[in-house]
């Protein structure tokens, strides 16, 4: 698991933005996966995960401050957290910029709508091909009409790991394209959930938030957040020792 480091992001917020923004506008086709502790987790538990991590062609940034935190048992220096939602942001503004389509499969059909108000609104300029919820389970045909538009933009938001797997599988059949898989990301940036309030995110504390808001999260922090620091340390030992 401590392999995946080798694909992390470790320049700034401004300077990946920056890094992005360019391909997007550039056409450079681009894979990028945010990462949180439980990204890591379900790469050491699903084979196809794995190795799309491993991928040298995979950009991975730091979502998670426990990515960035353990990233000193990878010999690694990052320079903080590069969050998917202000990714998606940033995306969304450049986009609107440069007139760049976009195409977003995933969450619900409510939420694709408030979406839709929220960019129209804030990213006129933006020019949305494709907006396909995620309760049809039609991915090959929600694919094949992406690969006949050719969007400059893709969001994928079914949850981790499902929507990572989905554009890797696929990712071949495409020439051009940012790519990114945005989880929950969505619920935020369409007004329909909160993201978390300042000084939490200020002290990248919003997992602590998420938790004090669904307590019944604490199970899941534990197996991944926890495991995780206990399994990179364990392998950065490891290493020390060949």
């Amino acid at each position: 698991m401590i392999e995946y480091y080798n694909n992390l992001y470790c320049g700034s917020k401004d300077e990946f933005f920056e890094f992005i923004g360019e391909r997007a506008v550039k056409g450079e086709k681009t894979f990028v996966v945010t990462a949180n502790p439980e990204t890591f987790m379900h790469g050491s538990r699903n084979e196809g995960f794995d190795r799309l991590l491993r991928d040298e062609g995979t950009v991975i940034t730091p979502d998670g401050i426990g990515i960035v935190k353990a990233a000193k048992w990878a010999g690694k220096t990052t320079a903080g957290r590069v969050t998917g939602v202000e990714t998606v942001e940033e995306l969304l503004r450049v986009g609107s910029e440069h007139g760049l389509s976009a195409y977003f499969y995933g969450s619900k059909p409510e939420v694709l709508e408030k979406l839709k108000a929220q960019i129209d609104e804030k990213y006129s300029g933006l020019n949305i091909i494709g907006l396909r919820d995620g309760y049809n389970n039609k991915d090959d045909e929600v694919f094949a009409d992406m690969k006949a538009k050719k969007p400059d933009l893709v969001f994928v938001a079914l949850g981790i790991p499902r929507q990572e797997i989905l554009i890797y599988k696929n990712l071949a059949d495409f020439d051009k394209g940012i790519f990114l898989g945005i989880g929950g990301s969505l619920d935020v940036l369409s007004g329909t959930k909160k993201r978390a309030p300042g000084l939490f995110i200020k002290l990248n504390c919003e997992w602590l938030y998420r938790i004090m808001c669904e307590p019944k999260r604490i199970g899941r922090f534990y197996n991944n957040n926890v495991k995780f620091f206990n399994r990179i340390k364990k392998e950065a030992k490891k290493n020390e020792k060949n």
